[in-house]
């Protein structure tokens, strides 16, 4: 079947892959929005956590009908290393470099029945985004909303609110097992972006510590690890049209566990020596990550796995056969 598709033009094979994406989407999405209405009717605690575990299945069935996809139109070589002993059943907190719409993708494919499902920080504006928005305020995304340093010094009321919120979310994150995902960025990187910071790296922007901070204190030991990724485009290509049609040649992604001790767990708020030291640490990791993507960048072929290859099942990659 593959075969056959690689025949067609690279214009028409994205054109067919976004029609797929779309049908999947609607096919999901309905069913999700509905329990999670449903799920609102009755507050026992039992009941919520019986439709939780439904949703999380269902958007895993969503995300394995995309790779399908993926597999189907087109022929980027995932090139990708991860911990072996991970756990569907345990916590983690997941951290990357991030450059693009496609990045999503990639997590997604690479953790796919590995970890639980992922669940991203979004803002606040794309709960407005036409049934992607509905979906992931079903499925118990975090919405923030983000506040500029002069916005907050003429409305200091709103000053914590994001950390109310992650509270919040991560209340509903202690019941089921689930995966925290946070770009720690804040936003994709740009040269342009990087030099208006004054960024210390050459392809990253500056790491924000705070919501990492606040995530692990307000699960209260339940994360015991933090997967740090690593995602590279070598080709330089990040578009999301060039990803589905193709053309986007190999990702490297490189995942590494660090574990969480009692070092990484304090006030970010409240304790001036904690939130130095927690910085401190994320600089430290920001610094071995732009020195990994440099790394990855540079080298014009790696023997490590692919998912295209029989080491997939390793990965935790669903084939087509099994959604």
């Amino acid at each position: 079947m593959p075969g056959f598709f690689f025949v067609l033009p690279t214009a028409v094979r994205g054109a067919c892959s976004l029609l797929l994406y779309g049908a999947n989407t609607l096919f999901w999405v309905p069913p999700v929005v509905g329990l999670a209405l449903f799920k609102r009717l009755i507050r026992m605690p039992a009941w919520r956590r019986r439709c939780d575990r439904l949703q999380n299945a269902m958007a895993d069935l969503w995300i394995g009908g995309n790779i399908c996809n993926q597999r189907l139109f087109s022929s980027t070589r995932f090139n990708a290393r991860i911990p072996d002993a991970l756990d569907r059943r345990g916590w983690y907190l997941v951290i990357a470099n991030h450059q693009s719409w496609v990045d999503i993708l990639v997590l997604q494919r690479i953790f796919h029945r590995k970890i639980p499902f992922l669940k991203f920080f979004l803002k606040k504006e794309l709960l407005w985004l036409p049934i992607l928005g509905q979906a992931w305020w079903a499925l118990d995304f975090p919405f923030m909303k983000r506040y500029s340093k002069r916005y907050l010094k003429r409305h200091p009321e709103q000053i914590g609110k994001d950390l109310d919120i992650t509270r919040s979310a991560c209340e509903k994150f202690k019941t089921v097992p689930i995966s925290v995902m946070s770009f720690v960025e804040g936003t994709r990187f740009s040269e342009k972006k990087r030099d208006f910071q004054k960024s210390p790296y050459q392809r990253l922007l500056r790491a924000r510590a705070g919501g990492v901070a606040h995530v692990l204190a307000a699960m209260n030991g339940r994360i015991q690890q933090i997967l740090d990724v690593t995602i590279v485009y070598p080709e330089g290509r990040t578009r999301f049209w060039d990803f589905v049609c193709g053309r986007i040649a190999e990702i490297r992604v490189r995942v590494e566990a660090v574990p969480v001790d009692e070092s990484l767990l304090g006030d970010y708020a409240r304790d001036r020596r904690f939130r130095r030291r927690f910085q401190g640490w994320l600089n430290d990791l920001w610094k071995e990550k732009d020195a990994r993507i440099q790394r990855l960048s540079a080298s014009s072929s790696d023997s490590g796995p692919t998912d295209s290859s029989p080491l997939e099942a390793s990965m935790g990659v669903a084939s087509c056969s099994g959604v």
